[in-house]
């Protein structure tokens, strides 16, 4: 195993210190239990937390921001964070007008942010995030996964709750933009948790892993490398199919890195997406391409999918200032 590492377990405490030492004016952390939060309470807003195993980023700490996230809760590498991580956040960063949770359907996330629910005095709601395709059923999940679209949820129900919204008003866009929403991977090699030392998977080097989620698990099938417009076809064909859209549509794409693929093959992946949509009859008119839901160094890739409205393009477009995005 190769990874500029100190001791395995400071690699979420030192990466959470760099992270917060790079953008001062943006975030601190607060340790024991373990939040990242914006550097001055949001007021007169709902509060928005996320978070989920570390390994990931930049989602979720990476998105914490004007116009996202108050806060994220990350867990141990591909591990999720504990119920107290997420009282502690919600009463430092709530604003006296409710907390959303906004929650990747994977079965610790999930359970987790239930409990904390439950506990948590202050009004609060979650977003499910499910907008996985490639899987119905999965030793991580009840249901379909949550994974590159839940950067989608969390952009638009930030932009949201920026302009006033109430609780349930962030609670329906998100359900919202998550029921317009598909994604699927692809995955060229799996990735080396630091406390395993060793790739999750082994895969041939003329071998695809089809349908991968986001822990550097297998797919839902394994098959020989093709190029990449085939591999396009077959992502969308599955995300189009789940989705189907009218005719006409306009959508937002998202082509996500896992970690370990280059930007100039995410750009190509992204032509032939966008040319195979618009020979569909839809309209790609928002676009967003890199390493944003990442699975430590895997390499490979995926495609997604949101169906627009015009209140769905105006919350995309609104301002935003985080680690990992800003506009």
């Amino acid at each position: 195993m190769k990874k500029f590492i100190n001791e395995i377990d400071a690699v979420m405490r030192e990466s959470l210190g760099g992270m917060v030492a790079a953008h001062p004016e943006l975030l601190r952390v607060e340790f024991e239990p373990t939040f990242i939060a914006r550097v001055q309470r949001a007021s007169k807003k709902v509060a928005l937390l996320s978070g989920g195993g570390s390994g990931h980023e930049p989602l979720h700490a990476g998105f914490v921001g004007r116009g996202m996230l108050d806060a994220a809760c990350p867990g141990q590498v591909f591990t999720s964070p504990t119920p107290d991580q997420m009282l502690a956040a919600a009463e430092a960063v709530h604003a006296d007008r409710g907390v959303l949770f906004i929650v990747k359907n994977y079965a610790g996330d999930s359970m987790n942010f239930q409990m904390a629910s439950e506990m948590l005095e202050i009004e609060n709601a979650t977003v499910l995030v499910n907008d996985d395709v490639a899987v119905e059923n999965s030793t991580h999940t009840t249901g379909r996964r949550g994974v590159a679209g839940t950067l989608m949820v969390e952009k638009m129900v930030g932009a949201a709750a920026e302009r006033g919204a109430t609780l349930m008003e962030c609670k329906a866009v998100g359900d919202r933009v998550n029921a317009a929403t598909a994604s699927m991977g692809v995955a060229f090699t799996s990735c080396t948790v630091p406390a395993a030392g060793r790739a999750t998977f082994d895969i041939g080097d003329d071998e695809i892993e089809v349908g991968v989620g986001i822990h550097g698990e297998p797919g839902r099938r394994r098959e020989k490398i093709k190029p990449a417009s085939r591999i396009v076809e077959d992502l969308l064909g599955a995300i189009v199919g789940d989705l189907k859209p009218e005719r006409g549509s306009e959508v937002l794409l998202h082509v996500n890195g896992f970690g370990g693929t280059p930007q100039m093959e995410l750009y190509l992946l992204y032509h032939c997406a966008a040319e195979q949509l618009r020979a569909q009859g839809f309209k790609p008119v928002r676009s967003l391409v890199g390493n944003y839901t990442t699975s430590l160094e895997m390499a490979g890739a995926s495609l997604t999918v949101t169906v627009l409205d015009e209140e769905l393009k105006s919350l995309w477009d609104a301002p935003v200032h985080t680690a990992a995005l800003h506009w």
